[in-house]
């Protein structure tokens, strides 16, 4: 993998306008969050960046548990808390104490739009919590629940957590390589788009209840994004009834689209159709590989996938990576040198999209909401709350006193 060299923080300035979160779409909006780890306090995070105002109910004791996700720490909660929990406010309430509860029921009431939560399967209706009892005394209340594997079948009770779903949605079987261990993405991929379904479907409700008042229940699970992740191979797999095998960097049905090595580094390169595989074997100077009949097609390619690739390897294997870019970049053919971590956090590109910025009161740069409204990326301006931050003055005594 390729590192671009380190800069210091000062150099990630963005060309793209930022805005502050209370100019955002979703500003006069209430939210509060029961949830803990990635999916619920990532759908918290994105709605908190457009505006909304998102108020985090966290455990007396030791708070969310992701607070102690680590090293690496951060202000003293594990970055991994940091990075998920930016422009929230944090109460801190023990479910078990009655008037903590009725403190919180009265809170949702009085003053929520929305509630999003991720706690274990009915643990919120013993303590009058659950959605049929806020919804029945607040009509118009959204409720989000984000499950681990849906609200029925044999599996609704079964605890979960990303990893528990890449394996049985399937995606682990088709990430890595060949006849090799299975291998897990390397992010909370289903964590993250089970969010992204709850912020969608939240922005849904909220756009229903203009027109009739009325609240929703939205559910969606870990599972169902999962399910939803493998729609293209379970296409492929109900229409032919073929296991395919992980491709490593590469597409079951696309050739050439994988990664190659260079001299100098590794590069993705992404030949789409076979106008685009046309544009590389002249780039790369073996255009008699597209005389060949067989492989003028996508079809014929995947067919004769080895000799395609083995070709193209043999070509790159002595080519620095800079010529080979440059090269394709001057056919029109897409491609990307592999960067690692630290070569993202410091690319041009994404410092020109402002996706690295820093809160006001903090340094470490933090990952934007990938959305803009009119060429603006609203995202809130308050770092990561310390637990129980907010509590107002008149929460009960058994409420943790607010964090230094």
């Amino acid at each position: 993998m390729t590192t671009i060299p380190r800069r210091s923080t000062s150099q990630l300035m963005p060309s793209l306008n930022i805005a502050p979160s209370s100019q955002g779409p979703l500003r006069g909006i209430t939210v509060v969050e029961l949830g803990h780890s990635v999916a619920a306090p990532y759908a918290g995070q994105v709605l908190a960046d457009l505006g909304a105002r998102v108020i985090k109910v966290e455990n007396p004791q030791a708070g969310d548990y992701a607070r102690g996700w680590g090293p690496p720490y951060w202000g003293g909660a594990a970055t991994i808390f940091t990075a998920l929990n930016r422009g929230k406010e944090s109460v801190t309430v023990d479910f078990s104490v009655a008037e903590e509860a009725a403190r919180l029921r009265k809170l949702i009431v009085d003053e929520a739009d929305a509630v999003i939560q991720n706690l274990r399967p009915n643990l919120l209706s013993k303590f009058g919590l659950g959605a049929e009892d806020l919804m029945s005394l607040k009509p118009s209340l959204i409720w989000c629940d984000i499950g681990a594997f849906g609200s029925v079948g044999p599996m609704k009770e079964k605890p979960g957590y990303d990893p528990l779903v890449q394996a049985s949605a399937g995606i682990m079987s088709i990430t890595g390589e060949a006849d090799r261990p299975p291998v897990r993405v390397g992010v909370s991929i289903v964590d993250m788009g089970t969010a992204l379904w709850a912020v969608i479907g939240l922005l849904a409700a909220l756009v229903g209840r203009r027109g009739d008042g009325a609240g929703r229940n939205i559910g969606t699970s870990l599972y169902e994004t999962g399910v939803a992740w493998m729609t293209v191979p379970l296409a492929g797999y109900l229409a032919t009834g073929e296991l395919r095998k992980p491709q490593g960097s590469g597409s079951a049905e696309i050739v050439p689209y994988q990664v190659f090595a260079t001299a100098t580094g590794a590069v993705m390169i992404a030949a789409g159709n076979d106008r685009l595989f046309a544009k590389l074997v002249a780039a790369l100077g073996i255009a008699d590989l597209a005389d060949n009949a067989e492989l003028r097609t996508n079809a014929g390619r995947v067919k004769h996938r080895d000799l395609v690739i083995n070709t193209i390897m043999a070509v790159l294997a002595d080519r620095p990576l800079e010529d080979v870019c440059a090269a394709l970049d001057h056919a029109g053919v897409p491609n990307s040198p592999l960067l690692d971590v630290a070569g993202v956090a410091d690319s041009e590109q994404t410092k020109a999209l402002g996706m690295l910025t820093p809160c006001a009161e903090d340094t470490l740069p933090l990952v934007g909401t990938p959305i803009t409204f009119d060429g603006v990326r609203y995202r809130s301006d308050s770092k990561a709350p310390g637990l129980g931050q907010h509590n107002p003055d008149h929460w009960p005594a058994g409420i943790s006193a607010p964090a230094d």
